[in-house]
């Protein structure tokens, strides 16, 4: 088998070999039974996983990873979102990176604090304040993963004088995939500049030289769409190697007809998963 026209590299796949793929240019849309993809986002599924566990992995658990690179050592993380399908693999590769605390907000703390994702504390923030938790605010952490678009929040907090967080001339990080707003509309190319690029740029520029960076962490919006396919094979191998486990909500994976996408979609919809929400195509 041949990779392409014109080419004589060989091809890694195998008839009936089981590929898990990333999604990230083409094709657009989803739920199709059959989808042709490249083979430069597309890697083997390890015997240990099921088709299920390997499509959360190289959804979410992808984009974990991506994030978790950039966890040092010791650092001290902190996880707004931690209990969907990013946030359920970022917990466990936070630990893999090597950080010294993990702890995680989201709706369901107690889920949050067991294996695998294993926290050492979360927090409801339905319940309670997490940017006046005074642990947090006494020792501030190194990292703040935003998953759910608390920026704003965390800017009126540090006006207070205090933080969870320590600036960005004391090496606080924060890194973030979604805007401000969960939900948006973009019509034009123009839109997406104003919702993802200038705010970013923006904030980026201010935490690094300005003033700001006396009292913000560095903020970094992490583009987590590379098409290279180190990033599968190193997710994939992590579960092989029981470094990391698929996390799906237990509601699913939800059948694949009318009503079965219909409860993913709410689901999703809901922003209140615990794990990765995944639809069952067709059975192995």
């Amino acid at each position: 088998k041949k990779k392409g026209k014109g080419t004589n590299e060989k091809c890694k796949f195998n008839i009936g070999d089981r590929v898990a793929a990333r999604f990230v240019n083409k094709p657009m849309g989803m739920l199709g039974e059959y989808a042709l993809v490249s083979t430069e986002v597309c890697d083997v599924v390890p015997e240990c996983l099921s088709a299920e566990g390997a499509a959360a992995l190289v959804s979410s658990g992808t984009v974990a990873l991506i994030l978790g690179d950039r966890i040092r050592e010791g650092d001290r993380v902190l996880i707004f979102g931690a209990g969907g399908g990013i946030g359920s693999h970022l917990c466990q590769l936070a630990r893999v990176q090597g950080a010294s605390y993990v702890a995680g907000v989201g709706r369901d703390p107690q889920r949050l604090t067991e294996k695998p994702l294993g926290c050492d504390r979360a927090i409801d923030y339905t319940a309670e304040d997490p940017f006046a938790v005074k642990e947090w605010v006494d020792d501030p952490f190194d990292v703040i993963v935003d998953l759910a678009g608390v920026w704003p929040s965390l800017v009126k907090q540090t006006s207070r004088h205090q933080s969870i967080i320590k600036s960005a001339s004391k090496g606080g990080r924060y890194l973030t995939t979604t805007p401000d707003k969960s939900e948006y509309e973009l019509r034009s190319v123009w839109s997406a500049m104003k919702t993802f690029l200038f705010p970013a740029l923006w904030r980026a520029m201010c935490t690094r030289g300005g003033v700001s960076r006396y009292h913000l962490p560095k903020y970094s919006y992490v583009m987590a769409l590379p098409s290279e396919p180190n990033v599968v094979t190193r997710t994939l191998a992590l579960a092989s190697e029981s470094k990391i486990v698929p996390c799906i909500d237990e509601q699913g994976p939800f059948a694949f007809d009318t009503e079965g996408v219909r409860d993913a979609f709410r689901l999703q919809g809901s922003h209140h998963a615990k794990g990765k929400v995944v639809i069952t195509v067709s059975k192995e």
